[in-house]
């Protein structure tokens, strides 16, 4: 259980530099040329990395593999639908819902065997 524990804060970390890096630089630097865009996106996802290979090392010694991916995609949208409502100013919109209990469904097949098993 401290596997998926570290597991989980690491992919969440990780998630915040990715959002970041993907998305920020469409508020902060839309002005400027896209390389200069570009490079510093992938500065932050430097972060990024550092983090999430170690992550997915630690998770996969007692997740499967499609277990970490569903995982990471129900970190990605925990973590991308606050930085668009408090950074980026976009409104909530009830499809970040839909697409969280999608997930939630995804979290449930990927992981019922593994819930069985515990």
């Amino acid at each position: 259980m401290r596997a998926i524990g570290l597991t989980v804060l690491m992919l969440t970390l990780s998630n915040v530099f990715m959002t970041f890096a993907w998305y920020a630089h469409l508020k902060d630097m839309s002005q400027k040329p896209w390389i200069v865009a570009a490079l510093a996106s992938w500065g932050i996802a430097l972060f990024e990395y550092l983090l999430q290979v170690p992550a997915n090392r630690i998770g996969y010694t007692v997740l499967t593999l499609g277990q970490l991916k569903v995982l990471q995609e129900v970190i990605t949208l925990s973590v991308f639908v606050p930085f668009a409502f408090f950074y980026m100013k976009e409104p909530l919109k009830l499809d970040y819902l839909w697409a969280g209990l999608c997930l939630m469904g995804a979290v449930f097949f990927m992981f019922r065997g593994h819930w069985a098993a515990a």
